[in-house]
């Protein structure tokens, strides 16, 4: 009898007369990858050792040198209007008529308000005085409105008419008339 010989194309790594499937895996193979993985990660090492010592020498030697393309101090602020009052964490007061400046830089970031709200209060209630010669140029909120009333009233002090508008312009709306009548004067 001739034995029957399988084309190529047909061989099977398969042995069907065995129990068990048979070790084809390449030992050299293994070995050959495992070398080269570990000469591509020497070498990828090696490169990035050699391109952070180039960095470092760059940036060594540009450290001291302006760069062209910085923005100043007046280009990088943002676009009017801004709104911080107090630029540089501080703002221009006036005491006793002296002009000054608070630093707020290391005070709590209402600070700024708390300032410019005294300074308003304080110029509401007393006035603007002039700082050359003390005299008063604005006058207090209630005593402009006295003194206009005043004015308008006449000449003589027991116009009742100008006694009454000076009422009704101290009166305020209160929350308890739910907003219909003017019934608590301001103090």
């Amino acid at each position: 009898m001739s034995k029957h010989v399988e084309p190529s194309h047909e061989r099977s790594f398969v042995n069907f007369e065995k129990p068990y499937e048979t070790n084809i895996i390449g030992l050299r193979g293994v070995i050959y990858f495992g070398v080269g993985l570990f000469l591509l990660i020497v070498i990828t090492f090696g490169l990035m050792w050699f391109l952070q010592n180039v960095m470092e020498q760059q940036a060594h030697e540009t450290k001291d040198k302006k760069n062209p393309l910085a923005m100043s101090a007046e280009e990088r602020l943002p676009p009017e209007p801004r709104l911080q009052t107090a630029p540089g964490f501080g703002v221009e007061t006036q005491n006793n008529g002296v002009q000054g400046r608070t630093n707020l830089e290391l005070r709590a970031p209402q600070s700024e308000y708390r300032v410019l709200k005294s300074e308003w209060d304080k110029l509401s209630s007393e006035g603007q005085r002039d700082a050359q010669s003390g005299t008063v140029v604005t006058l207090p909120l209630d005593e402009a409105k006295a003194k206009l009333l005043e004015q308008s009233a006449g000449a003589t002090a027991a116009n009742q008419d100008g006694q009454k508008m000076l009422d009704e312009s101290r009166r305020m709306v209160s929350y308890s008339s739910a907003g219909r009548t003017a019934s608590d004067q301001r103090r």
